[in-house]
């Protein structure tokens, strides 16, 4: 029978646990994770503890709209991602002249990343300046600029456009 071997190592909000087999070397790539959650009160380590989830978002900014304030329209857009609780997954930049339809990748990205919002300077980052119904369909719209939020449940509200 072979002896088994446990590393723990605590981090802000949990413990990361290391098993290895006793006929293992240290050197053993193979191991298996677990969470447990941190007993503040008793200083001790609880099994069964929850993993708090944050949904995850997505920026979305064109280029010919944001101009030179793009720098300040991409740390705008991660700061309120921030500020409303979402993991920011990431920032797609659409420049119009590559010529591709301008929510396609972000549509995409979308789906790829399982974003539940994506955030956006102001709705002139649209066509038309209007929020896109079908993007709304798939995920909440947030603005920046005026602060605004386009829910999935809300879509009938929206101009259906193609």
């Amino acid at each position: 029978m072979s002896e088994q071997h446990s590393r723990l190592f605590e981090f802000p909000g949990g413990v990361l646990e290391l098993q290895s087999a006793g006929d293992a070397d240290e050197g053993y790539a193979g191991f298996h994770l677990q969470f447990y959650g941190c007993a503040e009160a008793e200083g001790r380590v609880n099994e069964g503890a929850i993993m708090h989830w944050k949904p995850a978002c997505i920026g979305y900014l064109r280029t010919d709209v944001s101009g030179v304030a793009q720098l300040w329209d991409q740390s705008q857009i991660r700061r309120l991602a921030e500020r409303l609780g979402y993991d920011f997954a990431d920032m797609v930049i659409y420049d119009p002249k590559f010529g591709r339809p301008p929510l396609a990748r972000l549509r995409a990205q979308a789906t790829r990343l399982d974003a539940e919002a994506v955030v956006v300077p102001s709705p002139e980052h649209f066509e038309g300046g209007e929020i896109p119904a079908a993007l709304v369909l798939q995920v909440d719209v947030i603005v920046v600029n005026p602060e605004e939020t386009y829910a999935r449940r809300s879509v009938s509200q929206l101009p259906q456009h193609r």
